[in-house]
This record gives structure tokens, C-alpha cells and sequence, in this order.
């Protein structure tokens, strides 16, 4: 874990006003490690701007941040066994990823739902079906009080997740209800977001390489 924590005080010298989160973004990186260690997954969601962040959370974990990610030879050797033309070519430009879902990406079901029950279900309603006891659902809700996050963490608790909240300063609506809430020392919602991507590029950095150490 050192190399994680290598780069926790790297965020912090860098993002000096970051300080007081230190011990919360430690804690929502040991709790998303032991999530994805046990074989769990990771569940964003988020509206705007923070819809948006969810896409790059994503991004950063499923292929390569930082590092190579490369297959185990064991790997490497299967994939040439499946596919004798292509395992060669799949061996070595396929990464590792880490299990993450990001229900702002599902645009049929959100629409759905929207349409059917109720807009403010679209995050809750897709929980009833791939939420799963032992996952993380991390929440990106600048003000603390959306509907649809709120109504999304409740059912999140109904399928026995633990909760990762990134909200401005005070928490909103949102503080009491999550195991570990990132709250960023601003107020304006645009200033929270600027504070929340080093955050989440870090904790990306840090899961990369508690899982991928060279």
C-alpha cells in the first residue's frame, strides 16, 4: 500500500485546501480496495457535470491509468488456445480492468423508467437489478441533496451496499447516510467540481496501484 499512499500525499501537496479530506479519501480508497478485492464491484452515479465524472471514473478503471496493466502468461496462453488468429494480437494489447458500472450510462433503462414510474427512480430502479451485497455504490452529488441520489442510496442499503459520497463542504442532505463521505472544502457547485476530479484521478491512481504493482 505504500505506493497508494505515496500518491494520497502527492494529492495533498499538490491540493494543499485537500488536506482535511485526507483521512476520508484514505478511507474510500480502503473501502473500494477491499470491494473490488473480494470480487465485488464499483456502482457510480451522479447528474451533470458529475453524470460526466462518473464516464471518466469509468474510463479510468476498466483499461490502464497510469500503468500497463498487462495479462498473467497463463492468460496470454488461454486466449491463444480460444482464438488461434487473433489470441496472439488479444494477448498482448488486452489490459486488466477493475469492476465498475456506471448507471449514467444506461440511457434506455433511465429513459424507461423516467417515462414509466418516476425520473427521480432512474439510479434506484437499475440498483434492484445489478446491486449486489458487498458493493460499493459512489455517489457524485456536489450540493448533497439530489432526489435521485438520494432515493439511489436507499436502495442501494436495501441491497446491502456500502455507500462512497462525494458532496461540496457540509454534506447536504447526503451526510449520515454514506459509510465514507468526500466532502470538498468549497460551496459553489462548479468550485466542488474542480475539487472532486484530483480526488477521483487519485483514488483511481491509488486502486491502480494497491491491484497492478510493476
Amino acid at each position: 500500500m505504500r505506493q497508494s499512499q505515496e500518491i494520497l500525499d502527492g494529492l495533498i501537496t499538490r491540493y494543499p485546501a485537500l488536506s482535511g479530506c485526507r483521512e476520508s479519501i484514505w478511507d474510500a480508497f480502503e473501502m473500494l480496495f477491499a470491494c473490488l478485492k473480494e470480487g465485488k464491484k464499483l456502482v457510480l452515479c451522479g447528474n451533470g457535470g458529475s453524470c460526466a465524472d462518473c464516464d471518466h471514473i469509468t474510463g479510468e478503471l476498466l483499461k490502464g491509468f497510469c500503468k500497463g496493466r498487462p495479462l498473467q502468461e497463463t492468460e496470454k496462453e488461454a486466449l491463444r488456445k480460444i482464438d488461434l488468429e487473433r489470441g496472439e494480437m488479444l494477448s498482448n494489447k488486452l489490459q486488466k480492468g477493475l469492476a465498475v458500472v456506471n448507471l449514467c450510462a444506461n440511457t434506455a433503462a433511465m429513459t424507461a423508467v423516467a417515462n414509466d414510474t418516476d425520473a427521480n427512480l432512474i439510479f434506484a430502479q437499475q440498483l434492484m437489478g445489478l446491486g449486489k451485497e458487498g458493493d460499493v455504490l459512489v455517489c457524485i452529488c456536489p450540493r448533497g441533496s439530489a432526489e435521485n441520489i438520494l432515493n439511489a442510496i436507499a436502495a442501494a442499503r436495501l441491497q446491502r451496499m456500502k455507500i462512497l459520497g462525494m458532496t461540496a463542504w457540509d454534506g447536504g442532505k447526503m451526510k449520515g447516510l454514506c459509510d465514507v463521505l468526500i466532502a470538498a472544502p468549497e460551496r459553489e457547485v462548479y468550485c466542488v467540481q474542480e475539487m472532486h476530479l484530483p480526488i477521483y484521478h487519485a483514488l483511481c491512481l491509488m486502486l491502480e496501484a494497491a491491484f497492478f504493482e510493476e
